[in-house]
């Protein structure tokens, strides 16, 4: 009988372990730059084209390889960081496996050109799918220059499942920026299709990310400066008044690597709990140092996920850190009254004349007339109040304690018998039907309105565009930018005229019928995060989203008192809407109580 078990070729072995490290163009730059580093260059050049689909080439001024070397580090299992299993445990380098640059000759056409500072001449290596066609001594710099082509060419259901060039090259320069932060005191430049889009050079940490995200950052960051025997802190959060509902900037680094960790993240949203709206978030640059042997990097080929020995002693350490950096700086200034700078106060004059100033008045004002006014104290406990009351109806419509039904059969009397609905905790609107007590959320309910009349005009292509008066201009960073050129369509589609200016800045010229007054600037650049989280979205699924950013940003806030002829009008109009009963997010926009229930109460 014909054994089944059988061991695979090399090439194929190859191709299936390089999938693990290299699964799309940014993965050939992150192991690339990597290796620089590693390589002790302070300058780093990379240049695409395509977004890395045709060619990528990253060019570096480390100490080069020697032309045994070069070919040697083209092997599985090769590598100059690491000798014995004991060296895994005081790791200081990116990489130590061996498998980046196996993985990345095995589904590309690499090329590799590099000398050291003790050479004369350099070496040119040729690979192509793991097999070394042709290598030959060359003129070139100390350092190394590596050029991959036609990535995944002999895989074609790799290559076929690439997102577009502007998605992929977010994904690069999402990886530049990772790379950059790390190291600051590493010179980085990023050409693609011959443009320079990045050129950063070596900096302190805080002009690196000014450099990279705008000079806004410069009044929005707080030091951030601790050191115990356990991890040494440093970095920079941001202040109060510039947390984000999305489109915040946060990186995590430990000795010198960009990691991912939820566990840590939580603990800086601890700090700021409490004194930022539900949902907004501090961007935060923090850098984690550590003994190596006190961290483990060996648990996925991206190494972004990293174990601690002393995780939740990190864990407090951080979260008191940015606290009382937070607090120290966000505190009142106090008052100076420095006598040496008072103006002179003229000493009374008896015989001077006294002239009386002209007082005008409103002989009708009345103190007491017109609402009531409302205190801080009130106001807040108004709206606490009612968020929690909006969670437990939630809760209770989705357990099926409180039963809703279809809004278009039966939900109000014809236009002309609407009964006067009333609005209470100025967040409800309580309006009599014939099913019993209808409770709508003025909030939600705008929400689908303003969702659907978007969506409405985006589709029939007649959205309306408002033009400003005065265009406003700001600044993306370079991966917004991206993901901007890609998002830039469905902007149109849906009222807004945003102009390209270049380098990533955008001028605001008109916006939808119905946004105007708005922060633009935050609605954009949420609109442009959700895009990045959301990597996979269709077309559609993009313009959904938007939409729904722009029904929240201007729909009717909770907490805001509407007329009668207000309250009226928005259940009409959600009346009107294909799916009133929910929000786009499936929400709970109103629940109905019965007589027989409102009864049993009594």
């Amino acid at each position: 009988m014909e054994s089944k078990v059988r061991i695979l070729s090399p090439q194929v072995a190859s191709q299936i372990a390089a999938g693990e490290v290299v699964n799309r163009p940014a993965s050939v730059i992150k192991e690339l730059t990597e290796n620089a580093v590693d390589a002790g260059a302070d300058s780093i050049k990379v240049i695409l084209t395509d977004a890395g689909r045709t060619s990528m080439q990253v060019i570096d001024n480390g100490c080069g390889m020697t032309p045994d070397d070069a070919r040697t580090a083209f092997e599985r299992h090769a590598t100059s960081k690491i000798h014995e299993s004991d060296d895994l445990f005081s790791l200081t380098t990116f990489g130590f496996r061996g498998e980046a640059l196996p993985s990345i000759a095995a589904v590309a056409e690499v090329q590799l050109r590099t000398r050291t500072a003790d050479s004369d001449t350099g070496t040119a290596i040729t690979v192509k799918a793991s097999e070394i066609e042709q290598q030959e001594p060359c003129v070139c710099p100390v350092g190394s220059s590596f050029t991959v082509r036609n990535l995944f060419y002999n895989v074609p259901a790799r290559r076929k499942f690439l997102k577009s060039n502007q998605t992929e090259y977010g994904h690069i320069l999402t990886e530049i920026e990772r790379l950059s932060l790390a190291h600051p005191e590493v010179a980085v430049e990023l050409t693609h299709q011959d443009e320079q889009v990045l050129s950063l050079p070596a900096s302190p940490i805080k002009q690196r990310i000014i450099n990279l995200f705008g000079r806004k950052m410069n009044e929005a960051l707080l030091p951030v400066d601790v050191e115990t025997s356990v991890v040494k802190i440093s970095g920079f959060c941001s202040n109060l008044d510039s947390v984000k509902g999305k489109g915040a900037k946060q990186f995590f680094f430990v000795n010198g690597r960009f990691m991912r960790h939820p566990y840590f993240h939580k603990a800086v949203l601890s700090a700021y709990e409490g004194l930022v709206p539900d949902g907004d978030q501090p961007s935060y640059f923090l850098y984690l140092n550590v003994p190596p042997e006190t961290i483990d990097v060996n648990i996925h080929p991206t190494k972004t996920e990293i174990k601690f020995q002393d995780e939740q002693v990190i864990w407090k350490i951080l979260m008191a850190a940015v606290k009382e950096t937070v607090g120290r700086f966000e505190e009142m200034p106090t008052i100076d009254f420095n006598t040496a700078d008072m103006p002179d106060i003229p000493i009374y004059d008896a015989s001077r004349p006294v002239t009386q100033p002209k007082v005008s008045y409103n002989p009708d004002f009345n103190p007491f007339a017109g609402s009531r006014a409302e205190t801080g104290q009130t106001r807040a406990n108004r709206e606490n109040w009612s968020k929690l009351y909006g969670e437990a109806i939630d809760r209770k419509v989705n357990d099926g304690e409180i039963p809703f039904t279809p809004m278009k059969d039966t939900l109000i009397r014809p236009e002309e018998e609407i009964i006067k609905p009333y609005q209470f905790a100025d967040r409800f609107i309580l309006v009599p039907s014939e099913q019993g007590l209808m409770i709508i959320d003025q909030h939600r309910a705008h929400v689908r309105v303003l969702f659907e009349r978007f969506m409405a005009d985006a589709k029939s292509h007649s959205a309306a565009s408002q033009g400003l008066l005065f265009p406003e201009m700001f600044q993306l960073s370079q991966a917004d930018a991206a993901a901007f050129a890609e998002l830039k369509p469905r902007f149109a589609e849906l009222g807004f005229d945003l102009s390209d200016m270049g380098r990533g800045a955008v001028a605001v010229q008109g916006v939808p019928s119905g946004m105007e007054g708005q922060d633009y600037e935050r609605l954009i650049t949420d609109m442009i995060a959700d895009l990045r989280i959301n990597t996979t979205q269709e077309e559609d699924r993009q313009l959904e989203s938007m939409a729904l950013a722009m029904a929240r940003k201007a729909a009717i806030p909770s907490g805001r008192h509407l007329s009668e002829n207000e309250m009226q009008e928005l259940v009409r109009s959600l009346k009107a809407c294909s799916m009133p009963s929910r929000t786009p997010d499936a929400k709970t926009v109103y629940v109905i109580r019965s007589e027989e229930e409102i009864s049993k109460w009594f």
